[in-house]
């Protein structure tokens, strides 16, 4: 059966786009100002680390929640300046200061990307947008490239990776696993640290000796103890089997 999208969305294939974004383009980091940027978990991690700031700081000093899509999970959202311009934080003279560690919506744009659970035999298919805004002349730049290009240049695949295993969650979240609990519970807390203050949660995991209470290999020890992302992972692992019974992570 053929998917359908909807009215006015063409899925770009392997035909190219063009785009460019640089400091000569008259519409230079106009994109930076009034703008509603939602962060996801990996955002958070990549964003602290490029800082140098420790999670919890970045949460409260550059961060602000509101009640989004999810009913049940508050949304994570960039706290913009408080000034007319409205500006992202991070926005110096000269372009972006986290450019390197941009969230997913900054590193994606000018494509958006959409993520089809349901077909393929239980294989995710991915597809992507083309967006443009009227005030966005990167478009009018000769700069020809096609989807896999952009995917490449912009280094976006580990934040897909990390956004897919997020999304997973937060339909996890919108059944309501916290049922009686309600907001702020315990649980709910819990999903929180481990979704967006991962250095609170690599404290909490080395108190409960989490790594020796299930299997974890070698490799995987290793990788958590280097990489935030990792931990994350696990983290996530661990929520499932927490809320639902059900996980890849096996008590020993």
């Amino acid at each position: 059966m053929e998917k359908q999208f909807p009215d006015g969305m063409v899925p770009l294939g392997k035909e190219t786009f063009k785009f460019s974004c640089h400091s000569n383009v008259s519409c230079f980091t106009k994109c930076c100002r009034k703008v509603d940027i939602v962060l996801f978990p990996y955002d958070v991690i990549r964003l602290k680390d490029g800082l140098g700031i420790g999670s919890e700081e970045l949460m409260r000093s550059h961060t602000v929640l509101v009640k989004g899509e999810n009913p049940f999970f508050p949304t994570v959202m960039l706290k913009l300046t408080e000034d007319e311009e409205k500006a992202c934080p991070f926005l110096i003279e000269s372009g972006c200061s986290v450019y390197a560690n941009r969230p997913s919506a900054c590193r994606t744009y000018p494509l958006e990307r959409a993520v089809d659970r349901e077909s393929n035999k239980g294989k995710n298919s991915e597809y992507y947008f083309l967006t443009n805004h009227d005030y966005c002349k990167g478009h009018d730049e000769d700069n020809p490239l096609t989807v896999k290009e952009w995917i490449r240049n912009q280094r976006i695949d580990q934040y897909n990776l990390m956004n897919d295993l997020w999304t997973e969650m937060d339909t996890l979240f919108r059944s309501n696993p916290w049922k009686g609990e309600g907001s702020g519970g315990a649980k709910q807390q819990m999903a929180f640290m481990i979704c967006y203050d991962i250095d609170g949660f690599r404290k909490f995991a080395a108190s409960e000796n989490l790594v020796k209470k299930y299997r974890i290999t070698k490799d995987q020890k290793r990788r958590m103890k280097q990489d935030d992302g990792e931990l994350q992972k696990i983290g996530f692992e661990w929520l499932k089997l927490i809320l639902t019974g059900r996980s890849s992570l096996v008590a020993k």
